[in-house]
């Protein structure tokens, strides 16, 4: 035990000779037996104890069997106290993700304080064979087949290589004394009841489950460095950001293999789910204008592609541009305003630039979203026409129709800002002012 202790601890990488460890003990077998491993190493560590107070009595035995353990191993010894029941009502939490948060931030504090390299925890073999279980219930994706990993930032697990069976021998052999902590026994917990009813049941059927699945989990964290790897050639062929919006080529991910895997993991960061990914497939086959919604982004299905646009926030959509006003700051950009007389010159041809006769105007102008319903008439047409069907000529994605501002006088659009100028409002040889507008998107 002592030789596949130093062994793991050295092929893993969990952490360099002397460097300093704190040790988190809370009396029970696995995390007393832990600190002897570590004594009879050598290494440099210090204990942590925290008392949750949910078991009166037996709670403050704990705590005094590992003041006792940290005093008889000769190390520095640190012990809280936490009211976990309050700490869960406050913050409407269960009481083992009370205990969990409380535990963790509190360790964190202590290791910051003494300038320690790392915190252990005493998790062994069976405990990542119960997570993984327990994420293959719950339907997690491949990174919750790695189960617990032997590091994960300034947290450490030596003793992953070991069964409990192992601990429990190791413990007979050296006689080392601890206490038994009564609510592993309940099963009112999930982990409890994987513990006494789902492992022992495979154990019956195949002896050698609880190894098996441990040497299964090793080769599985390969595996899942492997398929990251993948996940990310395909995303940098695949997702191109421009500006707030993410696109991707439907044709190219039509053509990706695994199609739902790649389209989940692409879509992952944005919010989607499996559910959702499946969805979107759905959508590629689909006509354009369709779209999904995550709880921080909507996906687009356009004519060429899927995009990938956050959902809005509270943003005003109401804009007011006085007489004289010289710009005016919109979300994604904003509208610079010029005042000038006419001088018989060609305006300006750029979308981005609006010329409006000022004698046709009424101030104060609107800035707004574009609505259903609008309409207006388009520069060089006698006739109105929707906005909806001029953006389907203009070939406008659902995000670009989204973002499209129109500036309107006395209720009539005289503006669809960056794209057309309404014809009512047009320069003529008869206007004497002129009032240029000019769209600088951000």
């Amino acid at each position: 035990m002592q030789e596949a202790f130093r062994d793991y601890i050295r092929q893993q990488n969990i952490f360099n000779p002397g460097q300093k460890i704190l040790l988190a003990v809370s009396g029970g077998r696995d995390s007393v037996v832990m600190a002897h491993l570590f004594k009879r190493e050598k290494i440099s560590f210090e204990i942590a104890h925290c008392n949750f107070g949910l078991r009166g009595e037996e709670s403050k035995r704990d705590e005094r069997f590992v003041a006792e353990l940290a005093q008889k191993l000769n190390v520095p010894f640190h012990v809280t106290n936490f009211d976990t029941n309050a700490y869960a009502e406050e913050f409407r939490q269960s009481i083992q993700v009370a205990a969990r948060s409380l535990r963790y931030e509190w360790l964190e504090k202590i290791r910051a304080e003494r300038d320690l390299d790392y915190i252990a925890t005493a998790h062994h073999m069976q405990d990542n064979v119960e997570t993984v279980l327990m994420n293959l219930s719950k339907g997690t994706g491949i990174a919750g087949l790695h189960g617990i990993l032997p590091k994960s930032g300034r947290i450490i697990r030596p003793l992953l290589f070991a069964t409990r069976e192992e601990i429990d021998l190791y413990e007979k052999e050296k006689e080392i004394a601890f206490v038994e902590d009564s609510s592993n026994i309940t099963e009112k917990y999930t982990r409890n009841y994987f513990r006494h009813q789902v492992l022992p049941k495979l154990q019956e059927a195949y002896p050698e489950a609880i190894r098996n699945i441990g040497g299964s989990i090793e080769r599985l964290r390969e595996v899942e460095i492997l398929y990251r790897e993948a996940v990310e050639t395909h995303r940098k062929k695949l997702l191109e950001k421009r500006g707030e919006e993410h696109f991707i080529p439907i044709l190219k991910l039509q053509k990706s293999v695994p199609l739902s895997t790649i389209t989940y993991e692409l879509l992952k960061p944005f919010g989607c789910n499996t559910a959702q990914a499946q969805q979107v497939v759905d959508m590629l086959d689909s006509s354009p204008g369709k779209y999904l919604s995550t709880q921080t982004h909507r996906i687009y299905r356009d004519r060429k592609w899927l995009i990938i646009t956050p959902q809005q926030t509270d943003i005003a959509t109401h804009f007011v541009i006085e007489e004289e006003q010289e710009h005016v700051l919109l979300p994604n950009g904003q509208i610079n305003i010029t005042y000038k007389d006419a001088t018989g010159d060609k305006p300006p041809q750029a979308a981005t630039i609006g010329c409006l006769d000022i004698k046709h105007l009424k101030f104060p102008l609107l800035v707004r979203k574009w609505k259903k319903g609008d309409y207006f008439y388009p520069l060089g047409m006698q006739k109105k026409k929707k906005l909806s069907r001029f953006f389907i000529d203009q070939k406008l994605s659902i995000p670009q129709k989204e973002n499209t501002w129109v500036i309107e006088s006395d209720k009539k659009i005289v503006w669809v800002v960056g794209m057309r100028i309404d014809d009512r409002f047009k320069l003529s040889p008869q206007t004497k002012s002129i009032v240029q507008l000019e769209w600088r998107p951000a």
